[in-house]
């Protein structure tokens, strides 16, 4: 069956929205409104190393195929994406009100906004640079100028997936506790994903205008990710007791996605 530009698309969007919301069905099933600390550093390694393979293999080796005719300067365009990428998150790390699931001490600019709001804004951090990254990826498919295949884009949208579980689950407890509803939680759990699929949308319609610069798109939505990465995910994995179980969650979410990439792509 031949899949239409429409279908790759609602698939697309579907597939990184579902680990989400699974993610966020857990506040359901834990008891307790906080979860064990052993367990959301797992969470956070096997979500960083998901996280860094898609940027290694699904984003930066695409740009810089994409390049090849540069020769020895194959790697600008990927390394000028690359670093804007990181300057763009630390810029809407600074201004965004925010406040991690294990902190009370807010970042961003200083506003009165409830606790919940805040929790809700530094996921959505993480979901705008996975959701560009989903979009950037099907529009290079799509516009049939880069090495990225539909298998290759759907395996980074099934990576975004699987480590948008633990996000969803890290998120959906504290939340618990702050609304005093599992109902309540779930749907600011879910709601906290919406940036992706509007992320890749947005992305996907500006696909004839991206094609010029898909390379350091591609690079861009790669800096991103690796700033949530290095900024969130690898402290929140290695702090504490028991790191050797979070660095080993990181190597296996690295080595699944970068199978993923390889076999699928």
């Amino acid at each position: 069956m031949v899949l239409s530009n429409t279908d790759i698309l609602i698939i697309g969007i579907l597939i990184p929205f579902l680990g989400t919301t699974i993610g966020a069905a857990m506040v359901f099933l834990f008891k307790n409104d906080t979860m064990n600390p052993l367990i959301q550093k797992i969470m956070s390694g096997f979500a960083a190393g998901v996280m860094m393979a898609a940027s290694v293999w699904s984003l930066l080796i695409p740009a810089m195929e994409q390049c090849e005719p540069m020769g020895k300067l194959a790697f600008a365009p990927a390394l000028v994406g690359f670093m804007l990428g990181i300057l763009f998150l630390l810029l809407i790390d600074f201004i965004l009100p925010h406040l991690h699931a294990n902190s009370d001490k807010p970042e961003g600019l200083h506003a009165n906004l409830p606790k919940s709001t805040m929790l809700v804004f530094a996921v959505t951090l993480h979901n705008f640079p996975e959701g560009m990254a989903v979009g950037v990826a099907l529009a290079a498919y799509i516009s049939g100028e880069s090495a990225i295949t539909l298998s290759g884009a759907l395996a980074l949208a099934i990576g975004i997936a699987i480590q948008n579980f633990p996000e969803g689950a890290i998120i959906s407890l504290p939340l618990r506790h702050e609304l005093k509803s599992k109902w309540k939680a779930f749907i600011y759990g879910f709601g906290s994903g919406v940036v992706e699929p509007i992320g890749t949308i947005v992305t996907v319609l500006l696909t004839k205008l991206m094609v010029p610069i898909l390379p350091y798109l591609l690079s861009f939505a790669a800096g991103a990710m690796v700033y949530v990465v290095v900024e969130e995910l690898l402290p929140e994995a290695s702090e504490g007791e028991h790191s050797n179980w979070s660095t080993l969650a990181f190597a296996i979410g690295f080595g699944l996605m970068m199978v993923l990439d390889v076999a699928l792509g």
